[in-house]
């Protein structure tokens, strides 16, 4: 149990990377907060972790992670819930279809880097206190390829992705001295419900390119972006801070 008696505030929680990840850290004797903007869609992924946890508590809450005052009333929750908070997977993401740059209209724009930038300082502001307060804790930011090999046609998704990976390496700096990790996974474009934005049309010529750009020949699952969250959340991970692991089948070499 590589978790046991942790508790995870885990965002984009009911579907894709979010919930495969809540599925192993249960495994491992985390006690889970899944957060999603979507309510009815999160309370469903809840119950069906509840149903494999073994007596683990499992709770859901509907939050938008670019509004503080939802982040205020979900740490709340968990405090109230847990008692306490040692990890912050933030997850929750979304992107621009693939595009030309300046089809991208600016509301979309505004979207894409409140959700994947934005909530990222929110998250700080409400969860770094909590983790001073207990002498220590972890984020795991689940960033992207994009952020470090950009394809065409998603231009500001790939910088949003590459603003969380320098701003992951800094908060693991300025916050190394209060004993908080912050690391970083970029998962190469994966079977979740992102990949046919990615793609622009989910097709078996599109996806069939996709594959083709990574050697080991297929893309991410949930399982493995799960397997590297679990890691860098673990103990055994504890000298581990400002790391940027891809979990990509070679994409990035």
């Amino acid at each position: 149990m590589r978790l046991k008696n942790k508790v995870a505030i885990i965002t984009g929680g009911a579907q894709g990377f979010g919930y495969g990840i809540a599925e192993r850290y249960v495994q491992e004797g985390c006690n889970v907060m899944l957060v999603d903007i979507q309510a009815h869609a999160v309370e469903l992924a809840a119950a069906r972790l509840q149903a494999h946890a073994k007596g683990l508590p499992v709770v859901a809450q509907q939050a938008d992670v670019s509004k503080s005052v939802d982040w205020d009333e979900l740490v709340t929750a968990a405090l109230v819930a847990f008692g306490r908070i040692d990890i912050v997977v933030n997850n929750a993401g979304v992107s621009h279809k693939n595009q030309p740059m300046l089809d991208v209209d600016e509301a979309e724009f505004d979207r894409v880097y409140a959700v994947n930038v934005k909530s990222i300082y929110l998250s700080a502001k409400h969860c770094v206190p909590v983790f001073r307060s207990q002498h220590g804790g972890c984020f795991v930011q689940i960033a992207s390829t994009a952020g470090v090999r950009p394809r065409p046609g998603l231009t500001w998704y790939n910088g949003s992705k590459g603003a969380v990976i320098v701003t992951s390496k800094s908060m693991a700096v300025e916050l190394a001295k209060d004993n908080i990790r912050v690391n970083c996974i970029n998962p190469v474009a994966g079977e979740t419900p992102l990949l046919a934005t990615f793609m622009g049309e989910d097709t078996p010529e599109k996806r069939a390119l996709f594959k083709a750009s990574i050697p080991l020949g297929r893309l991410s699952t949930p399982l493995d972006i799960a397997n590297a969250a679990l890691f860098l959340a673990s103990d055994e991970a504890n000298f581990i801070t400002g790391a940027c692991l891809e979990v990509d089948g070679g994409r990035c070499v």
